[in-house]
């Protein structure tokens, strides 16, 4: 059986994919020629990662197919074309969580500590203590989104750092807050007196630039914030205008709403701004987080060839349905 890889995804657990027992290959990860190489080849499943699919892909695949998600997030697979063609859409939960939660403490500590300004100083041969970092003991994270990676992230944040940790999300959960100090549907009250405010909230239409001019406005001015979730679930062109002008300590931000990033107004570009800290969407890239996700994506291909619906990780259960599923 093969199984198409797109050549980034395939490089990052190259080992997983060369000793699978599907003949996995690698492949270019731009829809037209995914597309092409599907249609050549007679291919029906295949493994992508975060590029937009909107149409071709979906018409090369046959009914029973898989789209297989190297990652959690699946907002740019349009599932519903997938499921009228009868295409199964999977994702990788879970695998990536810890990589996820560890990458939004790191930059909350580059943020306390002026990681990323001393780095550079230094490199230009300046010795200079420049202004004073903060301690994260005692100091206030409110984590917009309690799911699995907000939850790794409070489990961090507090018992490594002694942090005080609130929970937001739209309902509360019938459990206990563990491991959050308190959970709360309300955002004003979750960030007004937070000292970071960190997002784990998925990139769901509502959840569309959810951090907006109104929610940024309610934030600390002395708050960083920080983003690993999804770009767009941030207004980016409000994020600049309160950075800008001080009404926001600084943010940290691993994505972007387009990657790589390129700012929607040229004079809005982040990357001019003194008080924030970039990097290019590495939150689950580490050497455990790739294999697993490998690991998963493949599980979820062979398990669809059996037939073994029950066991994946659908995000289109619909489509069962439509191929005549359970």
């Amino acid at each position: 059986m093969i199984v198409l890889v797109t050549e980034q995804e395939f490089h990052r657990a190259p080992d997983v994919f060369q000793s699978s027992t599907c003949q996995c290959i690698a492949a270019a990860a731009d829809e037209m020629s995914l597309a092409r190489q599907v249609r050549e080849g007679g291919v029906r499943h295949v493994i992508v990662g975060s590029v937009k699919y909107t149409g071709p892909l979906y018409d090369a695949l046959s009914r029973g197919g898989v789209i297989a998600r190297f990652g959690v997030g699946h907002d740019r697979i349009d599932k519903e074309k997938a499921t009228a063609a009868g295409v199964l859409c999977t994702n990788t939960p879970h695998v990536l969580d810890a990589s996820v939660a560890e990458h939004a403490v790191l930059l909350m500590l580059g943020a306390a500590r002026r990681i990323a300004t001393l780095a550079s100083e230094m490199t230009a041969g300046t010795w200079a203590l420049g202004p004073a970092g903060l301690e994260l003991r005692d100091k206030t994270l409110a984590i917009v989104g309690a799911g699995r990676i907000g939850q790794a992230t409070a489990r961090i944040a507090s018992q490594g750092f002694g942090m005080r940790t609130i929970g937001f999300r739209r309902t509360l959960p019938p459990a206990p807050a563990e491991p959050f100090d308190s959970v709360t549907t309300d955002f004003a009250l979750a960030v007004r007196d937070a000292d970071f405010v960190s997002l784990h909230i998925n990139a769901e239409p509502a959840n569309y630039q959810f951090l907006n001019r109104e929610r940024l406005a309610l934030i600390a001015q002395r708050a960083w914030l920080i983003n690993t979730a999804r770009g767009t679930v941030v207004d980016e062109q409000s994020l600049y205008d309160v950075l800008a002008d001080g009404r926001l300590a600084g943010a940290a931000l691993d994505v972007f709403d387009r990657e790589p990033y390129v700012p929607a107004d040229p004079s809005r570009d982040l990357r001019t701004l003194a008080n924030v800290l970039l990097t290019p969407h590495v939150g689950s890239h580490t050497r455990e987080a790739n294999r697993g996700m490998a690991e998963r994506a493949l599980q979820n291909v062979i398990r669809a060839v059996r037939g073994e619906f029950d066991g994946m990780d659908l995000v289109n259960p619909a489509v069962l349905k439509v191929i005549g599923g359970p």
